[in-house]
């Protein structure tokens, strides 16, 4: 398992150098600030002490309470679990604790599926032989975003994406602002990056489905009929087929002037 400890070395091991640590990076485990600083962020001097005596800075502590993890022993053991401020929404809301966390992560399960089949009763289970073989065990240390994607992925469910939906547009690669429409319509991630390829919006995507036409069949039926790719959107949007997108097309007529015919002659799009 690989653990998420901010510190270079654990304080109980090696006590003669328990002082001389090496100075951590900045970015990874940043000096607790003096005790005269916390109180300015919501702290009480008490508490102040004691997120400072697990080696937590203000800024890092403040992203855990949050988060909702509001002491330092609850936020280390989160930490040790190889979770984040940023990923542990997904054990939380699903009612896990540190310990649930380490028994699905150390059998495979990534957050999400351990928080989806623990809410429906279910314990941890060695994954069967199949699975392994068809489902090599992956990095772990994956499911512990990096900050830009874990940022996305709060960023999607603040704004009322359900978690496995939001997942998969993050671990596809997408940002928050830019999978938002997307994500909220229900779109696959995969579908969505060729309709976005193709020249659609998020809403011309949705109609497009909404016809019972997925975006590889949208794409072949279109480039079969010889549409430039940049020409697919705007002709579809506009109500052609590609049939009708084509033959106009070969009498020399763009997809602007199309629009203005089939609004003159009171045509509808399909």
């Amino acid at each position: 398992m690989t653990v998420g400890f901010s510190d270079d070395e654990e304080p109980e091991r090696d006590k003669g150098r328990e002082r001389h640590r090496p100075v951590p990076e900045p970015e990874h485990a940043p000096t607790p600030e003096p005790l005269p600083q916390w109180p300015e962020h919501g702290f009480t001097l008490a508490e102040a002490r004691s997120w400072i005596d697990e080696g937590f800075a203000v800024a890092e502590a403040v992203r855990w309470r949050t988060s909702g993890v509001y002491t330092p022993d609850k936020a280390r053991q989160w930490r040790t679990a190889g979770a984040t401020p940023y990923t542990v929404d997904t054990w939380l809301s699903a009612g896990m604790t540190p310990r649930d966390a380490v028994r699905w992560r150390e059998l495979g399960y990534s957050a999400q599926e351990a928080a989806e089949r623990h809410l429906a009763g279910e314990s941890p289970t060695p994954r069967s032989w199949l699975y392994r073989l068809l489902n090599p065990r992956r990095d772990t240390t994956k499911d512990n975003l990096g900050e830009e994607r874990a940022k996305a992925m709060k960023a999607l469910l603040h704004r009322g994406v359900p978690a496995a939906a939001a997942r998969g547009f993050v671990e596809s690669g997408w940002s928050g602002e830019e999978a938002l429409p997307w994500a909220r319509r229900g779109i696959d991630p995969g579908e969505a990056r060729v309709f976005l390829a193709l020249g659609f919006e998020a809403g011309e995507a949705e109609k497009v489905l909404s016809d019972g036409e997925s975006a590889i069949e949208l794409m072949a039926t279109w480039w079969r009929a010889g549409i430039p790719i940049d020409e697919v959107a705007p002709w579809r949007a506009a109500g052609f087929t590609a049939q009708e997108a084509a033959g106009m097309r070969a009498e020399g007529t763009d997809v602007e002037q199309a629009k203005v015919l089939r609004a003159l002659s009171g045509g509808e799009p399909s």
